[in-house]
């Protein structure tokens, strides 16, 4: 009789995984047919990677090239937190901002907030600038401190990401916005790039913590993948908007960022506009129900 028992909860317990495995085998399916469905309906190249699970990545339109814009800045913010690791530093070191490095027309709040220079920050001060703000000053600073973009580039080549490129810094992009094009990524890399930040793999705990909190405490893009989540939801994130061109054509539009459920899970997403025919709403909007759809697919597993 045991035996007899025994075989029908195998039996049982069989019917029950595969049956799970096919359901969520539609769901996963219904959520490509919509992700689909979202980046065709703005004119711009859409592309969009998502982590479902361990093992489980949906991508949508994935191929390098695309903008990145300020979401370098969290690669940046990684090289330079490693640094600091390696170096037996912690984020309290003072950098020195000279009044040389506040360039006018250009987005810093350090600069509004701090006009002059001639003073020193420790660089935990100074990273909330450059990742929650998007400061370009600091991130060309810290560029400087780190050897240049080549030195970012250089770390995230040794993490395996091979469709990802960082050669201009902010000035330059200033100076030509053509070079804006030559900071790049494929979804699936900055997906997987968060995913090995979100697992603790690339920082010290107390460094990574603190990177983690300066981008829960973002203030760019509020409109973009936290634009329709649940209010109070915790989102990481970067974002990154390009210049347009005279033809109006914005060249990135773009959030990347690990986001926080109600019962503790958590999910590395990546959204990338390019060459966006649309206002910035406009792209915005699609980001943001881009976002939902995906959290919706969370929650209700």
């Amino acid at each position: 009789m045991f035996r007899v028992l025994s075989f029908l909860f195998c039996c049982w317990a069989a019917v029950g995984c595969s049956s799970q495995a096919a359901h969520h085998a539609v769901r996963r399916a219904e959520l490509e047919r919509d992700l689909h469905s979202l980046v065709d309906s703005v004119r711009a190249s859409v592309g969009v990677a998502v982590v479902l699970a361990e093992g489980d990545t949906l991508t949508v339109n994935d191929r390098p090239g695309y903008p990145m814009a300020s979401v370098f800045k969290f690669h940046q913010a990684l090289a330079l937190l490693d640094s600091l690791d390696r170096a037996r530093l912690t984020p309290d070191f003072l950098l020195p901002v000279r009044a040389a490095d506040l360039l006018p027309d250009t987005w810093s709040p350090l600069r509004d907030a701090q006009p002059g220079g001639g003073y020193s920050l420790p660089i935990a001060e100074l990273l909330h600038y450059s990742v929650a703000l998007s400061d370009n000053n600091v991130c060309d600073l810290f560029f400087r401190f780190l050897g240049g973009p080549a030195a970012v580039e250089r770390y995230v080549r040794r993490l395996g990401l091979r469709n990802t490129a960082i050669a201009a810094d902010e000035a330059a992009m200033h100076d030509n916005p053509a070079t804006q094009y030559d900071n790049t990524s494929s979804p699936l890399d900055a997906v997987r790039l968060l995913e090995r930040f979100r697992r603790g793999e690339l920082l010290r705990p107390s460094s990574g913590d603190l990177l983690m909190r300066t981008m829960v405490s973002t203030a760019t893009g509020p409109d973009k993948l936290k634009g329709l989540l649940p209010p109070g939801t915790a989102v990481a994130h970067k974002t990154g908007s390009g210049f347009r061109n005279e033809q109006g054509i914005v060249a990135a539009d773009n959030d990347i960022g690990i986001v926080f459920l109600p019962d503790g899970r958590s999910y590395s997403v990546a959204v990338f506009i390019a060459d966006s025919r649309e206002d910035d709403a406009t792209d915005a909007a699609v980001i943001a129900r881009i976002s939902r759809r995906i959290y919706d697919f969370f929650v209700s597993r």
